[in-house]
């Protein structure tokens, strides 16, 4: 193996993971006081995340299964991994401190100056949160783009354009609302830049460590997992709060607009 082509495949991951970070910039220029932008860009990250995990994510998770168990098995480890990934991201959700006892025993003057801090806590938290899934999910897809440019150069860069693509909304989903929760630029670009930075390092342990024992099975398992987690926050944290901030129909169209800009860019890319 080529040192020069292991180095392309790399810089390939670097290219998608790292996209992350252009979603960020958008924060960066973004009002504070703009909510309606924040519900449409929350739906649209939903949108995004719940179209790629629904349709490609799961389906090619599935696919390795399926190859190396067959139908039924692979189809119930496929199930039972997807649905897995929302039970492990459900339980980092609990026992991420909740903030909804701070109300208590505050004076009555000060009950407005209280939502707003609990407003701005449940922003922190969701893009935290968002921040934790969306790195889970970059670091095993650092690892695919890594071996799939190895085996096919063409294929690993429409692979990385894709996941590119869809790095974007996914920056968006984590920087705003840490943007709008802390009014920091710099934190929400930091976490948004941390999430992307997973799939370069997944690339590497993946190279370095899991590539003698990485199976057809476990990327399956992972994969799915993966996906069951992108749709648990999108569902529990995005759109909620993308509600909250905005028309109801605003969350939707952004929903929506996310699915169609996703599909497209898969079947283009395909």
């Amino acid at each position: 193996m080529e040192g020069g082509g292991l180095l392309f495949a790399f810089a390939l991951t670097v290219f998608a993971g790292l996209a992350t970070g252009v979603g960020s910039l958008i924060a960066l220029f973004t009002k504070q006081t703009n909510k309606r932008f924040l519900s449409i860009t929350l739906g649209f990250s939903a949108g995004v995340m719940i179209y790629v995990s629904m349709v490609e994510i799961f389906f090619k998770a599935k696919d390795s299964l399926v190859s190396e168990l067959g139908l039924k098995l692979g189809s119930w480890v496929n199930i039972i991994s997807f649905f897995g990934g929302m039970f492990i991201i459900g339980i980092i959700d609990k026992l991420i401190p909740s903030y909804e006892n701070t109300q208590r025993d505050i004076n009555e003057d000060k009950i407005s100056e209280a939502s707003n801090y609990l407003e701005e806590k449940k922003l922190l938290r969701m893009g935290v949160l968002t921040a934790l899934a969306v790195g889970i999910h970059n670091f095993p897809e650092g690892f695919a783009t890594l071996i799939s440019t190895l085996k096919d150069p063409k294929l690993g860069v429409s692979i990385a354009i894709a996941i590119a693509i869809h790095n974007i909304p996914e920056g968006i989903a984590v920087s705003v609302p840490i943007y709008f929760a802390t009014g920091n630029k710099l934190k929400a670009f930091k976490y948004s830049f941390l999430s992307g930075v997973a799939e370069p390092i997944g690339a590497l342990v993946g190279y370095l460590i899991l590539a003698p024992f990485m199976t057809d099975v476990i990327f399956g398992i992972v994969f799915a997992a993966v996906g069951g987690i992108m749709v648990f926050i999108s569902f529990d944290q995005l759109l909620p709060t993308a509600r909250d901030y905005g028309d109801h129909h605003l969350s939707i169209y952004g929903l929506i607009l996310g699915m169609i800009v996703m599909a497209i860019s898969l079947v283009l890319l395909s």
